[in-house]
């Protein structure tokens, strides 16, 4: 009979462990969990019917020791890590370097639903006066810049001078990195996208030259449907998570609050016993489980003291006695104790509403707004200061149907006022002090301009999260997507080419030498004009643009910031930013207007560079101007009327900033050439320019000479620094 019930007990003892295993486990019903110290949970799992379905299938590598997991679609990627809450997996990717006795390829494409986190990536580069460049479809959409200097031989865990690092876009798919020489030597660098995390905490960033690998994080996404903050009806077949969950704003599953377990199974969320856990209950005698939550009771001839709490009664039956008048007395206190809490929230509420606007208000540069207006005669002043609501009600909630576009300053929405009026609202990005100064500082300037091809500034909002700039909306995109993406709606057509350029010549020349405070523009490019609803031109975006006194020849700036392609080499040398600078930047869009040709360009079999302005300043020598005319113009003007406009241009690019001539000079030269009153352009000899193609390429060309065969069409850098000291 003791033998008997031993057998039963031992049963009973096996079906909980082995319950409680299937209910504790992570994986799918009959999958393993485990490859190695990794935990794979559903919907990945170990082998094609363990897991959602073949994007999320791991290989479990058992021939080595330990065993090690890899992504099945691409069994090069090992798995390190991976987290249902975020969304994440962490895993190996490769360091490219272009290192002779060491060779690897140069990019890593991904495959649905796998992407590149942009939050948690950074690309890093490691070497002495090397660009490093991430590609994309072809296009070069992001980079940075090292330097020789003393960071490489202090050994440390931080990242500058001849280590480098920059953002990722988002959602990517496929990372094409190459790095090229500034001084055209062939140095041995290497470029990779890594975890900042990871990288952040070592000790010592240079020993990353000795790894193949590094990690990095991919964000991915279930697929099937999911509603933000739904609950999930597990019944229907088209949702991807189980039972007792809810979708969270990233469209993850997660369980709802009181279960635990794997949200992506169908009972992979179980309920939590509260009571069976002292730090899960507030129970102060008895605590019974319930689905999902607890309730708390007492023992007898104890009575509920509130929620959780019990006191002892001195009636024998259970219950207090009280008199009418006492009854009365405790209701009416009742109902005092209800009210008052209730309106001192409301006016904690308020008070705590007030003051986080007002800490918003401090630190988006309310008070350095308030200090600029103090000591300027501009009319800031008079700027419109919006609400929060307002821009809000505007936006529809910044809905992303709204977006007209993202870049490294912030993101600009579409939205129409309580007038009717449509206008462009900013959604600034400010990552610290610097970017601050550029939001105050864009404020500043288009509050003292009123200039007819100049973006018009509303006003601003200060007491959100971050700051906002309401500008006039400008319909028909930028003069760049015109050049290069041949629009039918506006076949951009020599006389259109000519008045945009004078409209824009004007508008640098009143911000130069007619605006109450000159102001240098600091970033001119094709994507920094607008075209409004005439396709008039609009120039914007200056966030990085200075006032000056009208004694001031230049601005000393601590880092050279612009463009690759467009930025005044002059400026690159000497760091000091001058009105010819801003006249250097225009001369590429001159060029480009010309030729319809990017700053960049992708290599050429006569090697001519990469460089547009290279590629120009050789016709011209060469006398061959009319070869590399765009092929939509070429039929719509005169020849009299290109050379003069490519003669200009070819003025404009001097490498000395006082042989340019200023923007009164050009804006008065394009005028005459649109007018076909040419006497005055045509006269102008480029012969006076005294240097040659070899001295530009020297400059410009060595430091984009390519080690790598990715196929270049651009290369932009349009927020962050070039240079940083």
């Amino acid at each position: 009979m003791a033998i008997q019930l031993v057998l039963q007990m031992t049963l009973v003892l096996l079906f909980i462990h082995e319950a409680s295993a299937q209910k504790s486990s992570l994986a799918k019903p009959g999958c393993s969990q485990k490859c190695g110290n990794l935990t794979i949970a559903y919907p990945f799992g170990i082998g094609a019917d363990c897991a959602a379905n073949q994007t999320f299938t791991i290989f479990c590598n058992n021939s080595i020791n330990p065993p090690k997991a890899f992504l099945s679609d691409n069994i090069k990627i090992q798995v390190l890590d991976i987290s249902l809450k975020a969304g994440t997996i962490q895993v190996n990717t490769p360091v490219f370097t272009n290192c002779e006795k060491r060779t690897n390829d140069q990019q890593l494409m991904l495959s649905h639903p796998f992407t590149f986190s942009d939050t948690q990536n950074r690309l890093t580069a490691i070497g002495c006066e090397t660009i490093a460049v991430i590609s994309q479809e072809g296009l070069s959409v992001g980079g940075c810049m090292t330097f020789c200097n003393i960071s490489s031989i202090i050994r440390n865990n931080s990242c500058f001078g001849s280590c480098c690092q920059t953002r990722i876009p988002p959602s990517s798919k496929f990372i094409n990195a190459s790095l090229n020489s500034i001084n055209g030597k062939n140095g041995c660098g290497f470029v990779f996208v890594v975890d900042q995390n990871w990288f952040g905490s070592r000790t010592d960033v240079y020993d990353v030259t000795d790894m193949e690998q590094v990690p990095a994080v991919l964000d991915w996404r279930p697929s099937g449907s999911c509603h933000s903050f739904g609950l999930v009806n597990s019944s229907t077949n088209s949702s991807v998570c189980g039972r007792n969950t809810i979708c969270t704003e990233q469209d993850l599953c997660s369980c709802r609050e009181g279960y635990e377990g794997n949200p992506y199974l169908l009972d992979g969320c179980q309920d939590i016993n509260e009571c069976a856990r002292n730090n899960f209950n507030r129970c102060q005698q008895i605590c019974t489980n319930t689905p999902g939550s607890y309730t708390c009771s007492c023992v007898d001839k104890w009575v509920r003291d509130g929620e959780y709490k019990c006191m002892k009664t001195t009636d024998p039956y259970g219950y207090s006695k009280f008199s009418p008048s006492l009854l009365v007395i405790f209701t009416s206190l009742g109902v005092v104790l209800v009210l008052v809490p209730m309106f001192l929230y409301k006016v904690i509420k308020q008070r705590n509403k007030r003051k986080l606007k007002e800490k918003f208000f401090k630190r988006n540069g309310g008070l350095l707004l308030h200090q600029q207006v103090s000591y300027s005669e501009s009319n800031v002043e008079t700027t419109k200061l919006f609400s929060s609501k307002e821009l809000e009600k505007a936006t529809n909630h910044y809905n992303m149907n709204r977006i007209l576009g993202q870049g490294g300053q912030g993101t600009v929405y579409k939205g129409m006022l309580t007038d009717g009026s449509i206008v462009a609202v900013k959604k600034s990005k400010i990552e610290d002090d610097s970017k601050l100064t550029q939001f105050v500082n864009e404020i500043i300037i288009l509050s003292q301009i009123n200039h007819r091809n100049v973006v018009r500034l509303h006003g601003c909002c200060l007491e959100t999260e971050v700051p906002l700039l309401v500008y006039e909306f400008i319909p028909n995109g930028t003069l760049f997507e015109y050049i290069h993406d041949h629009n039918e709606d506006l076949p951009l057509t020599w006389d259109v080419r000519l008045r945009v350029a004078t409209e824009v010549a004007g508008a640098l020349s009143y911000l130069h030498s007619a605006a109450a405070i000159p102001v240098y523009h600091r970033d001119i490019k094709s994507s920094n004009i607008l075209l409004d609803e005439k396709y008039r031109a609009k120039v914007a975006d200056f966030g990085t643009s200075r006032s000056v006194s009208i004694d001031q020849s230049h601005v000393t700036t601590k880092r050279v910031q612009g463009t690759f392609g467009y930025f005044d080499p002059e400026y690159f040398r000497s760091s000091q930013y001058t009105d010819k600078s801003d006249v250097y930047s225009f001369g590429v869009v001159l060029v480009e207007l010309l030729t319809g040709q990017k700053p960049i360009l992708a290599p050429r079999p006569d090697d001519e560079g990469r460089s547009l302005v290279t590629y120009f300043m050789s016709a011209m020598e060469e006398n061959r101007v009319m070869d590399i005319i765009d092929v939509q113009i070429a039929d719509d003007g005169r020849k009299e009327e290109f050379m003069a406009f490519a003669k200009l241009a070819y003025r404009c690019l001097h490498l000395k900033g006082s042989r340019r001539p200023t923007m009164k000079q050009v804006a008065t030269e394009l005028e005459s050439i649109r007018m076909s009153d040419r006497s005055a352009a045509a006269q102008q000899n480029y012969e006076d320019v005294e240097y040659s193609v070899a001295e530009l390429n020297k400059v410009w060309d060595r430091s984009l000479s390519s080690t790598s065969t990715s196929t270049y069409k651009s290369l932009r850098v349009d927020t962050e620094p070039l240079i940083t000291e």
